[in-house]
This record gives structure tokens, sequence and C-alpha cells, in this order.
């Protein structure tokens, strides 16, 4: 009888002395709602006594298609430890976009280091027309209609990286009325 009136008292949880793991403290559904795509995985090299020891790095982009997306770089000793701390880093990371139906209010370009992009709205129809590394990020913004081009450079971490300042600085006019104090028919005029 007191064998089964401890197990009542410690009932729905977890581990000895009653205390909770570190899993329970994750909502289920916390993930599920953000779709993640691999941008790129660079392997590296180091030379030691044996032979070579290699590592993972990997880009991964989260986002919700409804204006939020996040990136992050996960490094491990195998491909998928990297990719999903890669994941974890980009939910962590997330960031609101302004978009203006399926698509960006504005042209804008945005720049990282050497790499710049450029981003155009275009017309319903059109559908992303971009490099790779940015079509991602786009797609997982919920970005569906727009131009872009990569200028200079190429790196994928930088080209991310201008891709995310161009998003950022993306306002639509109800944003630009209100940080000015007028109505966004006065801005139209």
């Amino acid at each position: 009888m007191a064998m089964e009136q401890g197990r009542e008292g410690r009932e729905g949880r977890e581990g000895r002395d009653g205390r909770r793991g570190p899993r329970d403290r994750q909502a289920p559904d916390a993930d599920m709602e953000f779709d993640e795509k691999v941008i790129h995985i660079n392997r590296c090299a180091k030379v030691v006594k044996g032979g070579r020891r290699f590592s993972f790095s990997a880009i991964v982009v989260a986002g919700d298609r409804k204006g939020r997306v996040g990136v992050g770089l996960g490094k491990a000793n195998e491909v998928p430890e990297a990719i999903k701390k890669a994941g974890k880093k980009a939910r962590k990371n997330l960031m609101s976009v302004s978009l203006a139906g399926k698509t960006i209010p504005h042209q804008i370009l945005g720049k990282y280091g050497s790499s710049q992009v450029l981003m155009k709205p275009a017309p319903e129809g059109t559908g992303v027309i971009a490099s790779s590394s940015v079509r991602a990020i786009l797609e997982a913004a919920g970005v569906q209609n727009i131009n872009a081009k990569s200028l200079r450079r190429d790196n994928p971490h930088n080209v991310v990286r201008a891709t995310l300042d161009g998003l950022k600085q993306l306002r639509t006019i109800e944003r630009i009325a209100e940080g000015r104090g007028k109505s966004p028919a006065e801005i139209m005029q």
C-alpha cells in the first residue's frame, strides 16, 4: 500500500526525486510549424597522426511561410548532427519580414561583407527567380513572386546574410506612415 501511494504522488513526473528532464520543457508542436531546408554543407579536414579527421558545417534556413524566417550555422563531426544544430539555431534566430501580399513591398539591396543581393517585387505568376541560397530563404519567408540577383561574391555564408539584411530593411507603406505620424494616403500623394 505504501508502494502504491508513492507511485501516485509522482505521477506524470520523470526521473528520480520527481524532477523533470530537459525534454519535458519543450512544447511538442513547437518545431512542427517551421519548414527547414539545408542551404549548404561544408566538409573540413584536419590532418592528424592517423590520417584525416573530418568535421562538417551546415547552413539551414527555417521559416513558417507567413513572414517569419531564420538562418542558423551548425558544426559537428557528423552531417546529421550539424544539420540538427543549425536547425535549432535557425528557429532561435527568427525575424519578421514585411510582405506585400505574395511579394515584397519595394526594391531593396542587401549587403553583407562583399556580397550583395538585389531583390525586386514581381507581378503575380512570376515565381521565385533567384539563386539556390536566396531562393531557400525567400520561400521559407513566404515570398512567392520575386526577382533576385546575387551580385559580386557568391560565398553562401555572405549571400545568406546579405539576403537577411535586405529582408530586414523592407518596410510597408503602413509602417512608414506610422513612423511619420501620417496616414498611408498622405504618404502616397
